[in-house]
């Protein structure tokens, strides 16, 4: 009986993960390498809409995934001091892109993902360097420091600073500071009750959602020079940034400690890649085509990008086909709408804020045709094929 291929995963995130469960499931024997000392997520909580949970069909977790959603009724958009400037309806979106929306903690996906894959194809405290990246007629090869590993396949889903791109595209410019920073926290606050909202300022915004164990996910983001930090505590930052907007934020604040805060500068890939692989070795994920969070599509990007892998995994040419140009033209749309969120000046977020509030009055769906062609998308299988596990 032939040996089945081999493919080793360089990184143990979320997109990385995905794809091993992915290629395991079509027969690949997979090995994950991760450099961390375990699978702890960077990161609280991560939005997957309808497009990533039907991903996740493919790998057979997608209604569990679907059972975590929180967001029922009514959020939308508001101004610091409260006001309405828009609402959204999770009904209709549901009816309009097929599926909800569902917001849960990185480490529950994280950790049903890795339970796809058998003992032993995680392995952690194993940085990875890829060595020769293979071709027709020799396979890949990567090394960990300790021993030289070879591969008829090699994916690097080693993130936004990923080495491998480094190593395939040496004169890519590599991802830039995308003008502004980034903080989350997710715990329990007692008694909060609230409608789940983005709030959009001067170059500032806020978002709160709550979740189905009961915490609550906030983040927010402000325009700043990279590299920034609090000269005491985030916490105090964030006070000082946001503590004075409307209710729920100061409830929320009040029960942040100040290590609950996560700080993270944003960066993200401006210049696209020639293609997302080159001999045996194939990107995905932030190492592809990071891109800023707006769209909250990151993270179903790389699940995206995993099972269309899974399904062109001898045909890596045709990955890039599939792969390149929908994510490239999906980080540009974020792009601009980090530009329109993040607005400084008075006079354009005085527009922004009248723009919206009158699209609002027409109804809703012009706000949800944003993401027509994103959230509407559908695996590249016949109905009903699934990898087989």
């Amino acid at each position: 009986m032939a040996q089945p291929a081999r493919a080793l995963v360089i990184g143990g995130g979320i997109g990385g993960l995905a794809a091993a469960a992915a290629l395991h499931g079509r027969g690949w024997d997979v090995t994950v390498l991760e450099r961390a000392r375990s699978l702890e997520p960077v990161g609280a909580a991560i939005s997957l809409a309808p497009n990533a949970l039907r991903a996740l069909d493919v790998l057979g977790i997608g209604d569990e995934i679907r059972d975590l959603a929180a967001w029922q009724g009514d959020g939308g958009l508001r101004t610091p001091g409260g006001r309405w400037l828009s609402r959204a309806d999770a009904e209709a979106a549901a009816a309009r892109f097929g599926g909800p929306v569902v917001l849960l903690p990185r480490a529950t996906l994280v950790g049903r993902l890795a339970a796809l894959l058998p003992p032993g194809v995680v392995r952690t405290a194993s940085a990875a360097t890829l060595v020769e990246p293979g071709d027709s007629r020799r396979p890949a090869r990567v090394s960990t420091g300790t021993q030289e590993l070879e591969a008829e396949l090699v994916v690097g889903a080693d993130g936004i600073n990923s080495r491998v791109r480094t190593a395939l595209f040496p004169r890519h410019p590599g991802p830039v500071y995308a003008g502004f920073t980034t903080w989350r926290v997710m715990i329990p606050v007692p008694g909060a009750q609230f409608a789940s909202h983005e709030t959009w300022g001067r170059g500032r915004i806020w978002g709160t959602h709550p979740l189905k164990d009961g915490r609550v996910y906030a983040y927010a983001a402000a325009v700043t020079p990279a590299g920034g930090r609090a000269p005491d505590d985030e916490k105090a930052e964030l006070l000082r940034l946001f503590g004075d907007w409307h209710d729920p934020i100061p409830a929320v604040l009040a029960a942040t400690r100040p290590e609950d805060v996560l700080r993270h500068d944003v960066h993200h890939i401006t210049t696209p890649l020639p293609a997302y692989h080159s001999g045996r070795v194939a990107l995905l994920g932030d190492a592809a085509h990071a891109m800023p969070p707006t769209l909250g599509q990151g993270g179903n990007q790389a699940v995206e990008d995993a099972v269309v892998l899974g399904h062109r995994a001898d045909d890596l040419p045709a990955y890039t086909a599939a792969r390149l140009p929908r994510t490239t033209a999906i980080a540009r749309q974020a792009v601009k709408v980090a530009r329109v969120n993040m607005a400084e000046s008075r006079a354009a977020v005085a527009v922004r804020n009248t723009v919206i509030t009158a699209l609002s009055k027409t109804g809703p769906a012009l706000f949800l045709r944003g993401f027509d062609g994103i959230a509407d998308w559908r695996p590249p299988y016949a109905a009903g094929e699934t990898v087989k596990r």
